[in-house]
């Protein structure tokens, strides 16, 4: 870990207005950085708790300087106005977190073809535009990471055949992000994927997977955050390419009592639900 931290990068980060992004987001900003969120969620939801003016307000308070910038991780124009937005406002980007995905957990012949089109072009095409458009800028820094929150690749038939296109989005973000690292390991840019053991307490859990009994059963998304910033944190050259699991990397920093991320306190690891794709 940099001795200082993030003060003073800027983060560029897709979604973030409520759950993992936020909590990202609020991790990064205790240490002084910058943030720069590139959402659509401009107005309340009536599901959905949050907005990208609201989260913006929150990194700020929490020590950050924050600035939303309401577009749509598919629009390339919308991209380039966020990585021009970062520049201009605080200089360059240091970290690109692709953190924007789109779920659906239906069967192949269930899966309405618009729902394929919209996880392909969020979570795939998504990681990979917004990275390409920061490039210039994450090449002239000296502490350049990608982040994309999405699994180890696991072509077992158990998860191959569970929900094939939500399976095929979340592997591509995946497959992106080791392909940025390979291309740019000797230029400095490091590029790692981060996934949890079990599942997180977010809005996708509650209303896709199960509700709230997952919800009880799952951790909060500081755990996700924490790890997060541990690898943000590391030297860009010496950890790259990695499909890291945010349980070991706590690990590896010597966080071994998790007890406190549990979304219900008192929740013994046994009961927590597991996340998909390990197994």
């Amino acid at each position: 870990m940099t001795g200082s931290g993030l003060a003073g990068r800027t983060l560029l980060m897709s979604g973030g207005s409520r759950g993992i992004g936020l909590a990202i987001a609020l991790r990064a900003a205790r240490d002084g950085a910058n943030v720069v969120l590139l959402a659509k969620t401009d107005r309340p939801h009536p599901r959905l708790e949050g907005t990208i003016h609201s989260a913006a307000e929150a990194i700020e308070a929490a020590g950050g300087s924050a600035v939303a910038v309401v577009g749509d991780v598919r629009v390339d124009a919308d991209i380039d106005r966020a990585v021009d937005t970062a520049v201009e406002r605080f200089g360059g980007i240091d970290i690109v977190v692709n953190n924007a995905s789109v779920i659906d957990l239906s069967g192949t012949q269930e899966l309405d073809p618009k729902k394929y089109d919209l996880m392909q072009d969020v979570n795939v095409r998504g990681t990979v535009m917004l990275t390409r458009a920061a490039l210039p800028h994450l090449l002239a820094s000296a502490h350049a990471h990608v982040l994309s929150l999405s699994p180890p690749l696991n072509p077992s038939p158990r998860w191959l055949g569970a929900h094939t296109g939500y399976t095929m989005a979340k592997f591509g973000m995946t497959m992106a992000t080791l392909g940025i690292a390979a291309e740019f390991a000797e230029r400095g840019v490091a590029a790692n994927t981060l996934w949890p053991r079990t599942t997180i307490a977010t809005a996708a859990v509650e209303n896709i997977l199960g509700g709230e009994r997952i919800m009880r059963a799952s951790r909060t998304p500081e755990i996700y955050a924490d790890a997060a910033y541990e690898v943000l944190t590391s030297d860009p050259r010496e950890l790259t390419g990695q499909s890291l699991i945010v349980e070991d990397v706590l690990a590896a920093a010597g966080v071994t009592d998790l007890s406190g991320y549990a979304a219900v306190p008192g929740t013994p690891d046994e009961a927590l639900f597991p996340d998909i794709f390990l197994d």
